[in-house]
């Protein structure tokens, strides 16, 4: 059994920064540091996932960040109705754009098919906005 990963459209989040600020508000400090996504569907090849699986954030039509899955966890909503809580490493990791079109839920995705992480920048280099770097993806160039 190898490794698997998911992706997933972030919903409401405009940028990686974006991504970044919406986690620390609603993982602050002193609190279990953890990072996770409930979804209606159970992965049923979470074995593979669980083998250093990520989930590939797709933001604004395209894969631009990557948070490792750590845990499948039960999680019972009000309405009684069991899902599934994608537990994440609360790092998020920055990746080369791939674009994507929408999709609903959430898909597997192969290693080979996931983009690479971004190498690790220095704090004064400048991150291209979202549309330009998408815009080079898409031809090739990034």
């Amino acid at each position: 059994m190898g490794q698997l990963n998911l992706i997933k459209l972030c919903v409401g989040i405009d940028s990686i920064e974006h991504l970044i600020a919406w986690r620390a508000k609603s993982n602050p400090k002193g609190l279990e540091s953890r990072s996770q996504h409930v979804t209606r569907m159970w992965p049923k090849r979470a074995q593979e996932i669980l083998d250093g699986g990520s989930l590939y954030w797709v933001i604004k039509g395209a894969i631009q960040a990557r948070q490792r899955i750590t845990a499948l966890n039960e999680a019972i909503g009000q309405d009684g109705i069991r899902r599934c809580a994608i537990v994440m490493d609360p790092k998020i990791i920055r990746t080369a754009t791939a674009p994507r079109r929408p999709f609903q839920g959430w898909r597997y995705l192969l290693p080979e098919d996931a983009p690479p992480d971004l190498r690790t920048t220095r704090a004064s280099d400048d991150t291209l906005p979202t549309e330009l770097s998408a815009a080079l993806a898409e031809i090739g160039v990034l």
